[in-house]
Order: C-alpha cells, then structure tokens, then sequence
C-alpha cells in the first residue's frame, strides 16, 4: 500500500480552489493537474507500506493526534517549488499555524520510530494543484510568474481530523481514499 497522512477539506471549499485555478489549468502548461476531490494537505509521505504494518500506523497516528484539537487553517496565495522559473509543483499555500505545524511536527517524531526516514525539509504547508510532466522544458513555464500573479483565492476552513490515506496510482493520476482517520477534539 502506498500511503501519506494528510488534512482534508470539506467539497465547497475544494471546488472553490480549483474554480479559483481554472486559468492556470487552460494555460496549456506541461502540467498533471490533481482531480478537484484530491486536494488535501500532505503532512507525511510514507510510500509503499505493507499491509501488516496498518495496526502499527493507526496507533501512531493516534499518539501523534492525541490532544489536538479541531483548528482553523487559512489557505491563501499560489506559487511553485522550488521556484516559478523551473517548478515541479504548482500549488495554493496554507499559513503555517502553530497547531499544524505542532501536529506535523510529532507525526514525524512518532513516524521515524516507526522506521520512516525524517524529512529533509521544512514543512510548507500546501495543496498540490499540479505537478510538471517529466521532460518539460523551462521555456514552457515563461508566463507562470504573471499567471499565479492573476489568480486569487482566500479562505479558511476548520480541520477537525487527520487521516491516514491510501494512494492508487492509475493512467489518470493518482487516487486517494482514506484508510483510517483521527476525529480531533473541539
């Protein structure tokens, strides 16, 4: 199985984001754009799990989770990592409130006792809206500067858990389903 955890959000404000970025989708970029229902917050990729290490997961998850408490998480502003002139994501950003990051933080203590390497980066919350198709050229991406530029989007929404989830790939991209989620308190 490959999985991640991540936050999820309720459909309006998805389908709000991917309104919000239908211009960048009709730019005809060299890009894998993510299905609408997709957008989530990765807070710890773990890739290909066996199936038996499931029980050992979900009781991490919970020990991460325990104590957290549902929060609000202001999602505003697109970009692209590692830069706009040679991007291998587009996405829309998250502020990093201390709850999120408090959260992420444990998971990837509790994780790398589990055997899962530490990231090697710092944690930039985000929602992937697309991801650059391999070979695409840097030129491709001239106007991706003024086009994130032209749009907007500012919202906020309460996270009220955080789930585990399974990731599928297929010939239209990748498919998520949650495998197993931690309610946090209100």
């Amino acid at each position: 199985m490959r999985l991640f955890v991540a936050v999820n959000f309720p459909g309006d404000m998805r389908r709000d984001i991917w309104n919000a970025s239908a211009a960048l989708r009709s730019a005809s970029l060299p890009v894998r754009w993510v299905e609408e229902s997709a957008l989530h917050v990765t807070l710890k990729f773990l890739g290909d799990v066996a199936p038996d290490r499931r029980d050992d997961l979900v009781t991490t998850l919970g020990e991460a989770a325990d104590g957290t408490r549902a929060f609000t998480l202001p999602v505003t502003g697109f970009g692209a990592f590692p830069s706009v002139e040679r991007p291998r994501v587009i996405w829309v950003g998250c502020e990093g409130v201390p709850t999120l990051e408090l959260l992420q933080h444990r998971l990837e203590q509790r994780m790398e006792r589990l055997g899962f390497p530490l990231e090697g980066r710092a944690f930039r919350p985000h929602l992937t809206l697309g991801r650059v198709k391999q070979g695409a050229r840097s030129a491709s991406f001239a106007r991706l500067e003024q086009l994130l530029e032209g749009v907007e989007y500012a919202g906020e929404c309460v996270i009220r858990s955080v789930e585990l989830m399974e990731s599928t790939l297929g010939h239209e991209g990748a498919h998520y389903r949650p495998v197993h989620s931690v309610t946090f308190r209100d």
